[in-house]
């Protein structure tokens, strides 16, 4: 007999090959790895995209990382925006010209002009250098949700170049049209400087007209992305049973309502406070001119008109969309908890009849379509029934779901400024308010002028 001693000892395994490894865990292990690490092609493909993003932002100004970048920055936009076309108003300008050209109008717009492009530039310009493209976006890598959502950012951020080609084309081809006429009608001693001074005018009218535009959209676009996250927690209440993962998923959505408010606040108000003042200085002088007012004279007070109005429409159409979306959430969950109740029935207490009749109530809701008008066709159409009808326990759930409803009904969200949120309310309410101003000044002007 061997004795057992001078056997050779086994060795002990340092590291398990991958024939004797679990499937099940190495198919864990593979999915951790593919969400903690996504696919680096879409992550190459968003990233592209920001990048392009950002350097067409960089383009006009609005990246001011350094102090180079600051300088330069003001500088093309004192001369290109400002300096520019008072030189060429200056240079063109002659007396008794006002059938082709009333200085006073021009001037007046290209003060509004220039205010509303610096308005932006200072405003966007300092939440970009302070919290980078991605978080100012909230398209964060680290925040989880990345990977899901690659897609529909890409898609909203390649919008934002059809929005500003097809609002900007049209008013381009009014003011050029516009200048054309000003120069073939009116009086001019040499064609070549009246065509530098069309070229001026058009470069300067682009420059100043895509920075204001511009961060419009940007500002839309923010509102669109929190949109895609709106909606997938519309559809979370389908097949999530855990009332606490639902309320701090509504926080943190709230959360970044309120980070957008803070952000965009000063402008929205600026902007708003800058194109009222632009249409009422617009309005006084169109009304007490005494003159005729033509195509040619006074065309430039259409296209400013439309550009601006473009604006305030694309910011108010963005923070109503996003703040009403945020307020149908509450809907959704007061429906999700009324057709939870019905299809759980309490066996303890409840008969059999009445569970038949709560069996019906769910196949009832569970075909249940939400009749919205027509602005409100973008919200959830279609409210299924949810999954989660085994309830361990059906008062404490019937409790937390109350509870949750009652959360969402006084905490509700949206975008606001200084606390008032934008909703269809409050554009009544400017409405309003600029439809009597616009009467004041009309009663003023053209009465003044009759009498």
């Amino acid at each position: 007999m061997v004795d057992p001693h001078l056997l050779p000892e086994p060795s002990k395994p340092q590291n398990q090959t991958p024939l004797l490894t679990n499937p099940t865990d190495q198919t864990q292990q593979q999915q951790q790895k593919q969400e903690q690490n996504p696919e680096p092609d879409c992550d190459t493909h968003l990233d592209k995209t920001l990048q392009r993003l950002e350097s067409f932002l960089s383009l006009l100004g609005f990246n001011q990382s350094s102090v180079l970048s600051f300088v330069l920055s003001w500088v093309a936009f004192l001369l290109i925006g400002v300096a520019l076309p008072v030189i060429a108003l200056e240079v063109s300008d002659c007396s008794g010209c006002e059938a082709y050209q009333i200085k006073d109008f021009e001037l007046e717009i290209v003060v509004s002009q220039a205010c509303l492009a610096a308005v932006s530039l200072l405003c966007l310009s300092h939440n970009l250098r302070k919290y980078g493209i991605r978080k100012f976006l909230f398209v964060d890598r680290y925040s989880g949700q990345m990977a899901r959502f690659r897609d529909e950012y890409i898609r909203k951020v390649l919008d934002t170049a059809h929005y500003l080609v097809w609002w900007i084309l049209p008013c381009f081809i009014l003011k050029t049209a516009r200048e054309i006429a000003r120069i073939l009608y009116g009086p001019h001693e040499s064609w070549w400087l009246s065509v530098a001074i069309l070229l001026a005018l058009i470069i300067s009218w682009i420059y100043v007209t895509t920075i204001y535009l511009f961060a419009c959209i940007l500002f839309h676009l923010v509102c669109n992305l929190q949109i895609i996250h709106f909606d997938d927690y519309g559809k979370c209440l389908e097949k999530e049973s855990d009332v606490m993962v639902l309320i701090e998923e509504h926080i943190r959505l709230r959360h970044h309502l309120s980070k957008i408010s803070h952000r965009f606040r000063i402008y929205l108000l600026l902007v708003f406070l800058v194109v009222t003042a632009s249409q009422f200085v617009t309005l006084f002088q169109s009304t007490g001119y005494s003159g005729p007012i033509t195509f040619t004279n006074g065309g430039d007070f259409a296209v400013s008109s439309v550009v601006q109005v473009v604006g305030i429409i694309l910011c108010l159409n963005a923070a109503a969309k996003i703040s009403h979306r945020a307020q149908g959430v509450a809907s959704l969950a007061s429906r999700w908890h009324a057709a939870v109740t019905c299809s759980s029935p309490d066996a303890s207490q409840l008969s059999v009849s009445n569970s038949v009749g709560s069996l019906e109530a769910a196949n009832a809701l569970r075909s249940l379509y939400i009749v919205n008008s027509e602005s409100d066709l973008e919200s959830l159409d279609y409210i299924p029934r949810p999954t989660n009808t085994q309830l361990a326990s059906y008062m404490s759930s019937y409790h937390k779901r109350q509870s949750f409803v009652m959360y969402l009904q006084t905490n509700p969200g949206g975008i606001t400024i200084f606390g008032w949120t934008v909703d269809r309310g409050l554009i009544n309410t400017i409405f309003f308010i600029q439809l009597s101003l616009v009467l004041f000044v009309l009663g003023k002007t053209i009465v003044l002028a009759s009498e």
